[in-house]
């Protein structure tokens, strides 16, 4: 694309091409949301495409015409700044969360990934853009100085990785992930899930994670679910972290992590962030109509209080559902309190068989990362995944899969910078960004000053040829 944008032969034109160039990327890696939205999803790529206008504008300033040392370098800083910025405007949670960063792509590759245990998922992000920013210039420029730019900023996150520091052994919990697969009966699915935790008698687990919505029912409303889901832990010797998606007695229908112990609840966490659309409609009132003609929510979803983390016996767990795995500072709140380990659960039927639910499950491997601790995912209808605190693979079930992802987590741990500082590389790309709009503002004031003092010298000399009046009485 930079490539592409630099051929345009003004920086209006630049901008616009990354504009339909981003446009296109939102729309091929969320085609899976047409079901839930409908046409809405052709508006939404137009709007998140618009956001990288100025990156556009900015690529064909810098890269166009003859390339300098200087300009490429700039370039190198200033392209990641506005390219990190514009996926932050794109990660509100209103417009449906961060889905396909730039960073995330290098999640099977935890050499590459490791970076952002020192800025998040953003820090590695901008290091893949300063790399391909790199590269153009050196296929431009070809100067030997050029040529190394891009190969040693594509070090930085191995180099990290190998010689960086790492968590301590621990020790280690067996967890098993529950994944009966899309049935869409509440009844059957929660049967299902039953059916496959049995299996898992006299197996010494530590943990049984089920998928979101994966009980229909409230269990305070049914305490005949509750006893059976109670009688299946003592089965089993596990704590079994199930998910609710029901009404509650108070007349709201919320999702929630619910931890079963050998007397009953531990604990339970709601859901707070909700996915647009899905599970409720942005200004009903105005949009509602989108739910009579696509799978959008036809009733809106209650929101909990925030973070929570549930107890075991001898392990603490940070839950999250479904969209929640996308954020990187619910996890940071989720360790901060004291989380060992964390748990999402997701259910993403109404995405069968699409590239929902491998960036969904991927996003665990990104988040063990940022925080050094690890993390399991179980989806109701795939995909379930476990990485350690390295973001290591220890296990994938495809969505194509049913049954039981059972897997030794090491709960080897430790404080990352990221969880210490939090965004930093916002900060860091505004300062850039800062700095290169006042240089460009200080250059063009330039040179509209070398402009207009060689023009007001030939008017002075017109006007003593034409004897012309004093500068008060003139126009």
């Amino acid at each position: 694309m930079l490539f592409v944008v630099r051929a345009a032969a003004t920086a209006a034109q630049g901008a616009a091409r990354a504009w339909v160039g981003m446009t296109g990327f939102v729309l091929v890696t969320q085609y899976w949301l047409w079901p839930s939205v409908g046409p809405l999803l052709i508006v939404l790529a137009v709007g998140l495409g618009a956001l990288w206008l100025p990156w556009g504008w900015e690529a064909h300033r810098l890269l166009s015409g003859e390339l300098t040392l200087r300009r490429v370098m700039t370039a190198v800083v200033a392209l990641p700044s506005w390219w990190v910025l514009a996926e932050a405007a794109r990660s509100w949670d209103k417009l449906g969360g961060p889905w396909a960063l730039l960073g995330a792509s290098q999640w099977k590759q935890p050499a590459t990934l490791a970076p952002a245990s020192l800025g998040g998922v953003w820090l590695v992000g901008f290091l893949v853009v300063a790399v391909n920013t790199a590269v153009v210039g050196a296929l431009l420029v070809r100067t030997a100085w050029l040529v190394a730019l891009p190969v040693v900023l594509a070090i930085i996150g191995p180099a990290w990785f190998w010689w960086g520091p790492a968590p301590p052994q621990g020790t280690t919990v067996r967890i098993a992930l529950v994944q009966p697969g899309d049935i869409k009966e509440v009844t059957a699915r929660q049967a299902a899930s039953e059916v496959l935790t049995e299996t898992l008698e006299h197996q010494r687990l530590d943990l049984v994670v089920w998928g979101e919505s994966s009980v229909g029912v409230h269990l305070v409303s049914h305490p005949d679910a509750m006893a059976r889901l109670v009688e299946l832990r003592r089965r089993i010797g596990a704590d079994l972290l199930v998910n609710v998606d029901a009404r509650a007695p108070s007349g709201g229908i919320y999702k929630s992590s619910v931890l079963i112990g050998a007397n009953g609840t531990r604990g339970s966490y709601a859901k707070a962030r909700l996915v647009p659309f899905g599970e409720y409609v942005p200004m009903r009132p105005l949009l509602g109509w989108a739910a009579s003609h696509t799978k959008a929510a036809a009733e809106d979803r209650r929101r909990g209080d925030g973070p929570a983390v549930l107890h075991t016996n001898s392990l603490a767990i940070g839950p999250l559902i479904s969209l929640e795995a996308t954020f990187s500072d619910l996890p940071r709140h989720e360790v901060r309190l004291g989380a060992q380990l964390l748990a999402y659960q997701s259910s993403t039927s109404t995405y069968q068989g699409s590239w929902a639910q491998p960036q969904l499950a991927s996003m665990a491997a990104v988040h063990a990362v940022e925080v050094g601790h690890p993390a399991v995912h179980a989806g109701l209808s795939g995909v379930s995944s476990a990485f350690d605190a390295r973001g290591r693979e220890l296990g994938w079930l495809p969505a194509s899969s049913r049954g039981v992802l059972v897997l030794d987590v090491p709960l080897g741990s430790r404080t990352t910078a990221y969880d210490r500082l939090g965004d930093w590389v916002f900060v860091l790309a505004l300062l850039v960004i800062t700095a290169s709009c006042a240089r460009s503002a200080r250059r063009s004031w330039t040179g509209v000053r070398r402009w207009r003092a060689p023009n007001r010298a030939a008017a002075r000399r017109w006007c003593s040829v034409r004897r012309c009046p004093p500068r008060a009485d003139r126009p």
